[in-house]
């Protein structure tokens, strides 16, 4: 029966990599006009893909299996009882539904860039509309019993509700609010921060990056996108994106080392888990910790940034060549609340993602609208920091989330930098991060993460990996207190 596991995971993965690419080649290199062709063949790919699991073959092995679980080896058991989870889950799902579902989203991630391109919700509002009807009636497929945001949340965070979130983020509100007053009085950026950076320069900024970060360039490409992500494969095959604005040069350089901390995770997934359920983080916080780790407890650092100073004058003579460490550090590490969430610094991030979590509660309990959504997301921006969009692009249209059906996922940026504080002081107590990052040596960092979290991949439940890598449960007073420290140590 181990062969024909084996067998069963490496068809599945087949028709994963082979979606999973299409959807790649969507976002960065395919023809604007390739939308509706590539969709027919996702459908196919996506009916096959829910066939394989549902069929009776499949049901009976798995069901055969878990009969004799106690008689496996962990991994194998483990591999098993997540399978039994997804078969168990796709089987109440009409085939017909997984397939429209699939070249729905399809359609609604090519009309949200129209849309947000051309400042027009109206657009994208029709599918959005779509989208959520099919994420409610999935929900309840899975699980009727359960309120249908929880489920959703279940799919991003196992064991994750809105009880437990709805108490993270009045945490968050009552200690970070009182911070954002006196953020908001801060002068305005800096001239060299929107000064003109050429493109091509940009681009060797992000190989020099991926090289800093210890990124294995024979199995890690990068491409250009609107809105940045990583796609991992398999551990030699990962990919990827950012964006390059020609006055916003920290914004790629930050995209480049959120997403390589996703990519460094991917990497460093076990040999042996690969082709399997198993080469899959356990949870998006938890992969969120590692982009947020890197990106915020090492990128924004003083000393990481005066060892890449130098690297930032050569390739922008014109815009930094006068420009001191010193003015570097404060314009990267300017606080004050802003619009685009990518672009947010630490203190205030949590609240674009508390606005996001009000909202997609409203919107799966039918509370909301999509019709209503654009005026209710700017309320809740005047409400929690103060500013409120210009138009729907800077606003309701910025993230490509919804579009792509992820209700429930906005939470684990919150959840992933809380993990992310959690790990770093769990870190400290072996390594001297900050001496590190000042040096460009990040390969102890990954290392101690390496072998903590990315290798075990999703052996373990991520209470379960996290109280492992730090020997506590999850303690989100770590997060709150470094959020404190940064808004008051200016």
């Amino acid at each position: 029966m181990k062969q024909a596991l084996d067998a069963l995971e490496q068809t599945q993965y087949a028709y994963s990599q082979a979606i999973g690419c299409l959807h790649h080649d969507g976002s960065t290199a395919a023809p604007r006009g390739s939308a509706a062709a590539r969709g027919v063949t996702l459908g196919f790919l996506s009916e096959k893909s829910h066939e394989l699991m549902v069929r009776p073959q499949t049901r009976e092995l798995i069901e055969s299996l878990w009969a004799c679980r106690d008689e496996l080896e962990a991994p194998v058991r483990r591999r098993v009882e997540l399978l039994k989870k997804r078969v168990e889950e796709l089987t109440r799902i009409p085939v017909e539904e997984h397939v429209a579902y699939s070249r729905l989203v399809n359609e609604s991630s090519v009309m949200w860039r129209q849309a947000k391109e051309n400042n027009d919700y109206s657009r994208f509002e029709p599918y959005l509309a779509q989208v959520l009807d099919y994420c409610r009636r999935f929900a309840a497929y899975k699980d009727a019993s359960k309120p249908a945001y929880d489920v959703m949340l279940d799919d991003y965070e196992k064991g994750m509700n809105t009880q437990t979130l709805d108490a993270f983020f009045a945490m968050l509100r009552e200690r970070l609010v009182p911070l954002i007053g006196p953020l908001s009085d801060q002068p305005p950026a800096p001239d060299f921060v929107r000064a003109y950076c050429p493109v091509e320069a940009q681009q060797r900024l992000s190989e020099r990056l991926m090289d800093i970060l210890g990124l294995d360039r024979q199995r890690c490409a990068i491409a250009q996108t609107e809105h940045p992500y990583t796609v991992g494969f398999n551990r030699w095959d990962v990919r990827i994106t950012t964006h390059y604005y020609e006055n916003a040069f920290l914004s790629s350089m930050y995209s480049v080392i959120h997403e390589g901390g996703h990519a460094l995770y991917e990497l460093g997934m076990d040999e042996e888990l690969q082709f399997t359920c198993l080469n899959d983080c356990p949870s998006l916080g938890l992969h969120e910790s590692q982009s947020r780790f890197y990106e915020n407890l090492v990128g924004h650092t003083p000393g990481f940034l005066s060892f890449l100073a130098p690297t930032l004058r050569e390739l922008f003579p014109e815009a930094l060549g006068g420009i001191d460490d010193g003015a570097l550090i404060r314009a990267a590490n300017r606080m004050a609340p802003s619009l685009v969430r990518t672009e947010a610094d630490e203190v205030t991030y949590p609240l674009h993602i508390m606005v996001r979590y009000e909202l997609e509660k409203r919107l799966v309990s039918g509370d909301l609208s999509t019709r209503d959504l654009p005026e209710a997301w700017n309320a809740l921006y005047r409400d929690n920091l103060g500013i409120c969009p210009a138009n729907d692009s800077q606003g309701v249209l910025q993230d490509m989330h919804w579009s792509e059906g992820m209700f429930g996922y906005f939470p684990t940026y919150a959840l992933g930098s809380a993990y992310a504080s959690q790990l770093r002081h769990a870190m400290s107590r072996e390594l001297d991060v900050d001496a590190l990052a000042a040096q460009g040596n990040l390969a102890p960092i990954t290392a101690w993460l390496r072998e903590r979290i990315h290798r075990h991949g999703n052996l373990y439940d991520p209470r379960d990996l996290l109280k492992r890598a730090t020997g506590e449960d999850f303690h989100p007073e770590y997060y709150v207190a470094h959020l404190t420290r940064r808004a008051t140590e200016r």
